[in-house]
This record gives C-alpha cells, structure tokens and sequence, in this order.
C-alpha cells in the first residue's frame, strides 16, 4: 500500500557526537541532510531466528556493501551464502545520482547499521534515508523492475497556481526521465530545472538502479511519476520512492548542481520581469496570444518524432552488441584497485598463493574479513580484454557447488584482475603430483574428486541456462576448498553454445596440450566431448598419481593412454593405482574409474559417454559400459606438429554445425549469449 506523510512528520533529526568530536557545524548540518531516516519497508511474511544461518550471512552481506560503498557509480550488488540453500541474502544499495563519494560512503554505513535496528527479524527490507537506499531479501531482485513496495512524501507548504505548476512538473519530470533512461550513463541519473515565477525555479530528479534495462528503468519511473498527482498536488515539494527507482522535486536546489549537466529551461517564463516602457496589459496579451503558438510550433515537432521513434523500435530495433550488454550486467561486481592492494599488502610475495599461465595468484582479506583469492594478469599473458571479460560474464552466472565463485574484478588502466573466493587447499595438482603431498590424498577423497568434478562439467554442459564448453580442464584448474571439495575453475578459454548447437570449428585452438581431444587439437572441432575427453585425461592422472605430459616408461608405453590402454587390455588393471593407494581402495570403483577414463579418451567422439552418463555411471552400480577401444594417441613428433600446421592452414574458415542448421561463428574466445 502507498504510505503518504508529511516530510515533517518522517524527517527527524538523528542525535550524534559530531561537534564534540570536532567536526565543524556546516559538516555535521550536511551529514544529518545526507543520512536523515526517511521511510522503511519490514514484511514480516518472512523472519529468521536471532543467530541463524540467515543472520550470520546478513552481517555478512552489510558488511560487504558497507566496504563497497566507494563503487564510483553509488551503487552495488552482491550475494552471501549461495551454498547454503534457504539462507541465501541477497543485498544492494543505491547513492543519489550527484552525491560525492564520502558523502555515499557516510549514508551506506549508517545505513547498513541501522537497517537491522529498524527491521530486527524479517528477511526482507528496504531502508530509505535522505540521499540513498539499502535492500535486501531472501530472493533475487537484480535486474528486475520492482514496483512495489512504493513510498511518497510531499511538503507540507503550497503553490499558487496549482494547474499550471502541476502542468509545469510533468513536463520538467518527464525530461528528467528520459535523461534518466537515454542519458543518464552507468549511474541511470537524470535531473531538469525550469522556471515556475520570476523568482522561483523547479528542481526535478529521477533515478533508478543501474542494473535495469531501459526499458525497466522507464516503466518504474513512469509509475512513479503517475503517483505525483494524488499524493503531492499542488504541493512545494515531494518524493516517490520504489526500491528500483525514486523520483523529487522541490522548488530549492536540493541536489548538487556542480556535478550534473547543466539543466535546460523547460519553457518560456510567463511572469518575467517587464522591460520598457510597454503597458503590462499589453505584454500579457502579447505573452496569452504568442505563447500557444510558440508551444505547439514547439512541441509538434517533438511529437511526431517521438511517435515515429516508437514505430521504428517496434518494427527495426538497434541491435546492442552483446558482449556489451553482458559485461554491463556484472559492473555490480567490480572492486577499486586500492582495495585489492590493501587486501593483498600490495601483492606481497608472502600472500603469493601461485604463479600461472595468465599472471600470479595471491591471498588477500577484505576489510570486512572475508578472505580472497587475487588472480593478478600479467601485461604480456595471452588472455587479453575478450577473455578477461569472457570469465567475468560466465563465471559471474554460473552458480554450483563444483564450480569456483567469483566476487568480483577490477579493471584499472592495464591492471586486469578476477576476484574469487579463497580456495585454501589450492589446486588438485599441488596434492595429486607431489610425492609428499600426494598421500594425503587417499582413495575416497580422489573419489569424491572425481564425482564432484563430473557433476560440475554436467551443470556446464546440460543444467545452466547456458551450454558452455570448458575447453582447459586440468588439474591444476581443479580447486579444493577447506574439506577438500572439488571446484572447476578458470574459464578465461570457455566457449558458450546455443541451444541446439552441437560443436563449433574454430583455428585458434586454445587449452593445455595433452588434455585436448585429438578433434580439437588437429582440426579445431570442439563440442561438449572436448571436455569429455579432457575428464577422461584427468580420472586417469587421479588413479595412476602421473602427468599426462610427463609420462613415459620406456620400452613399454608411449605415453599413459597407451600404457593405461595395455595394463587394461593385460587384464591388470590394479596395476595402474598409484603405489601410495594400495592400502586404502575399492576394487569395484578403481576399475569402474580405469573403465569410465578409458571411454572417455576415444578417438571418435561419438563413442565417448555423455557426462549425464559418466555421473549415472560413478553414483549406480547397475549402469554398465561398453568395452572401450584403443584410445586416442598424441601428436607426440615433430612431422605430427607440421602436419598439424598445415591443417591450420589449409582448413575452411570458421563455422559451426547446429541440429538445424550451419552458421558462422566468431572465433573469439567470448561468443554470443543464449538463454537456456
């Protein structure tokens, strides 16, 4: 329901030490306009228990949105306890479009502490103060227009000339809009001023959150602006608030008129002063006799071109580049890079966790105490602003409990950085290749490596709402968190698939040699048994302790594929077990491991199982599989090399095969975006 007060009855003025302190009065006096308490929304459909689950990850959430609270466009989003089904909090918070960013600091803090003071036990809640806003639910609200709940406040003082005042701030508030919506940059911002009387202007503004599409942005400002006439008629002041988007106006200039553009007149000011020596009836006769005529010569203009525009969208619209638009919907998500360097000791050696391909990897702690994972790219890695954008889109809306969550990035001038929660027992390879290390890895932990890492490859592959082809699974892409839990990182290489595609052709094969599929390797053929194959690679390195790329045993094997294929075909399987696993195995799951492994490395990728199959397979023992032939082998010469070359370089240009159809494919690493 819509809740109308008096300003004077929801404006009050908070007790505080400011003076005693030593803040100058003309400091506390623009605190208290900043961070006044306006209004709140508490359902109580919804409460959690004091010191739940739910609490903790609120506090959490407060905290993190407080720390954030220098975001450059006032506003930020973020999610606590995604892993944590029914305590999940979702939170955001949104500064006035012209505030400095101490001032939107200030607001935030005292915000996000007086928010639980205000609604104790209900999961959701929305608290308004002067200059910003803080949300926060049980469910997800980014980039949805919410229209309700919905607040206004008027002044108490009157206009004169009522009709023609309210006719004036329709007009002056619907320019805002549009500037809101069209121009209003990443912040959705607009503001307008007109004149009302010779010696009094209007000051309008419209906001909404920058997560919104345009199209959301205007249909919630629309709603508010069609709620001015019942709750603020002829009123010196007012205000709608709606949790995505709020709209005032006041005949003083409340916002900062030095940091937005520089407002336009809306329309020609009937009661100026007179110069001459006219008679004043003849200036009003000129004034009622010219100004009609003046607008609509105006205004026709206007109107025609606004309703050709709305054909025109309707029946041409502009197509937006999409990686574009993807990226802007993780903007939420991005760090200040005096933040990181706090968090990292400005990238010690002592916070180092590692060094990669793509740059080094470091530990760092948020100011609120979470603890992060760095990963810093170096200025002359490979991965470059499509890859970097690439992991930052997928990752930022992949949520699974085998997949690495990322919390944010920066990006500063060449400075490109992911920010991932902290992985404290590495990667799978610091364990699983060190003759130390490895034994702590026992047989039921590789086991539930394994499980874990093929359920994560299958919610790629089948149950996200996108189809996205890994393309370098390994090891040492392969995280364990705190209980040794397998979580598949590292998707600056991913490839994102439509629907019904089935396998793309691209020459520029990326991903780690040994692991790829002989298909991708040779001819640039990548389909979701690319990553099959790679998961066969990786269950064979888990069960033998050995590299892919380092294998050898001379005057027996090539490589482990083939040796792997002989000690299968010898009817010696348990030969292949890492010696330090002898103690501690299943028989029954080691050979069902060699088996599935063995599968997944076929030549052909028809042959190979679907990762639906692979996770039926190693959770059922009734499902069985067929025998598995001679796996693939591996350009392991020089003349296999220059062959592979020359196939680049005679191969067709770049296209990609559907159920239906045969399009082209940009071979970049980020493509296109699909709903599922």
């Amino acid at each position: 329901t819509l809740a109308t007060k008096t300003f004077a009855s929801t404006l009050h003025t908070r007790n505080n030490n400011f003076t005693k302190q030593g803040k100058s009065k003309d400091f506390v006096t623009q605190l208290n306009k900043t961070t006044t308490f306006i209004q709140n929304y508490c359902p109580n459909t919804t409460t959690f228990s004091p010191n739940s689950a739910y609490q903790t990850n609120l506090n959490k959430l407060l905290s993190l949105l407080s720390s954030n609270s220098t975001n450059k466009n006032g506003f930020y989003y973020t999610t606590v306890g995604q892993n944590n089904p029914g305590n999940t909090v979702y939170g955001a918070f949104l500064c006035r479009g012209d505030l400095t960013t101490k001032e939107c600091q200030d607001c935030v803090s005292i915000a996000s502490k007086q928010v639980l003071q205000n609604c104790p036990k209900s999961k959701e809640s929305v608290m308004w103060l002067a200059e910003c806003m803080i949300r926060y639910s049980d469910l997800s609200f980014f980039n949805v227009a919410s229209e309700a709940p919905m607040r206004a406040l008027l002044n108490t003082a009157s206009v004169t000339d009522q009709s023609r005042f309210m006719q004036l701030l329709a007009d002056t508030m619907n320019a805002a809009t549009v500037e809101a919506v069209n121009g209003g940059g990443d912040k959705k911002f607009g503001t307008k001023k007109a004149n009302f009387t010779s010696f009094q202007n209007l000051y309008t503004l419209a906001q909404c959150t920058p997560d919104l599409s345009k199209s959301g942005c205007e249909k919630c400002l629309t709603i508010a602006t069609n709620e001015l006439p019942s709750c603020c008629n002829g009123k010196q002041g007012g205000r709608v608030l709606i949790p995505s988007c709020n709209i005032r106006y006041e005949l003083y200039p409340f916002y900062h008129e030095s940091t937005v553009p520089a407002p336009e007149e809306s329309r020609p000011n009937p009661q100026g002063a007179v110069k001459g020596k006219k008679s004043r009836n003849s200036i009003v006769i000129i004034v009622a006799i010219v100004s009609p005529v003046v607008i609509i010569v105006l205004l026709t203009p206007l109107v025609l071109w606004i309703i050709s525009e709305k054909k025109r969208r309707k029946i041409n619209p502009v197509p937006v580049p999409e990686e574009s638009v993807e990226i802007s919907r993780v903007e939420f998500l991005q760090f200040d890079f005096d933040t990181i360097v706090a968090a990292t000791n400005n990238f010690s050696d002592d916070n180092k966790l590692g060094e990669g391909g793509f740059g080094d990897v470091y530990k760092g702690m948020l100011i609120n105490g979470q603890e992060i994972a760095v990963k810093r790219l170096s200025k002359s890695s490979g991965q470059g602003m499509d890859e970097f954008k690439n992991e930052v889109v997928l990752v930022a809306k992949l949520q699974h409990r085998n997949l690495v969550r990322i919390l944010g990035f920066c990006l500063d001038g060449e400075e490109k950085m992911l920010v991932y929660e902290l992985m404290p027992n590495k990667s799978l390879d610091y364990f699983l290749f060190d003759p130390e290390k490895a034994h702590q890895m026992n047989w039921p932990r590789r086991y539930k490596i394994i499980e874990g890492v093929a359920r994560g490859i299958l919610y790629l592959h089948e149950d996200s709402r996108l189809r996205i082809i890994h393309r370098d699974l390994k090891a040492s892409n392969i995280l364990l968190d705190e209980n040794m839990d397998p979580k598949i990182a590292d998707f600056g290489m991913a490839r994102i698939f439509c629907v019904d595609q089935t396998r793309g052709i691209t020459k520029r094969v990326v991903g780690t040699f040994g692991y790829m599929s002989p298909e991708y390797a040779m001819r640039g053929v990548f389909s979701i048994k690319t990553d099959v194959y790679s998961f066969g690679v990786l269950v064979l390195e888990i069960i033998t302790g050995k590299k892919i790329t380092s294998f050898r045993e001379s005057g027996y094997a090539e490589d482990l594929l083939s040796y792997v294929w002989k000690k299968w075909n010898d009817g010696t399987p348990m030969e292949l077990l890492d010696m330090r696993l002898r103690d501690s195995y299943s028989r029954v799951e080691v050979t069902r491991c060699i088996h599935v492994g063995l599968c997944c490395v076929q030549e052909d990728p028809n042959q190979r199982p679907s990762m639906q199959t692979i996770v039926l397979l190693l959770s059922s023992h009734s499902v069985t599989l067929k025998q598995p032939q001679r796996p693939a082998g591996y350009i392991s010469s020089k003349s296999d090399q220059s062959f592979l070359r020359n196939d680049f370089e005679n191969s067709e240009k770049s296209t990609t095969t559907s159920k239906s159809a045969r399009v082209s494919v940009d071979e970049a690493s980020i493509t296109q975006v699909y709903p599922r």
